[in-house]
């Protein structure tokens, strides 16, 4: 069961990630054409549609799906080393900027957000830093 579990948690990590990457590019040219009402339009629709119909049940799926790994895991993964404890630090991190795009997709929708296209293209880098500790953890296991 343990390696249907990891495939399934796999599965929904690609999938939430993709929407991580995604949805800031669709905060950059949100933010760079607020003055075009028929594309912000859309734009709003597609961000509405990507965060609540992708994201949320990738990321939903992925942490449900993590923490029976950690359960089913075959010794006790709190004590095998320090990498477990970094990666579920760096996982956190990772939720607190997935509902900062939660945050930022409505204050768009209600044309309240003052973030600029630039913002978003470096905020954009963020769960990748983040994917590449993470990965690192479980692949290396450094500690």
């Amino acid at each position: 069961m343990f390696q249907w579990v990891l495939w399934f948690h796999l599965i929904s990590l690609v999938s939430w990630m993709s929407a991580l990457f995604y949805l800031p590019r669709l905060f950059v040219h949100h933010a760079e054409n607020r003055e075009k009402v028929e594309f912000t339009t859309v734009i709003k629709m597609m961000q509405k549609k990507l965060y609540n119909i992708i994201a949320m049940p990738a990321m939903i799926a992925t942490v449900i799906s993590g923490a029976l790994l950690a359960y089913l895991y075959p010794t006790n993964i709190f004590s095998t080393g320090g990498w477990f404890h970094v990666k579920l630090l760096f996982v956190a991190i990772l939720l607190v900027y997935h509902f900062s795009l939660g945050k930022f997709r409505v204050d768009l929708e209600n044309d309240s957000c003052t973030k600029s296209g630039k913002f978003f293209r470096m905020y954009n880098e963020v769960p990748t830093l983040l994917m590449m500790v993470i990965v690192a953890m479980v692949v290396i296991k450094p500690f």
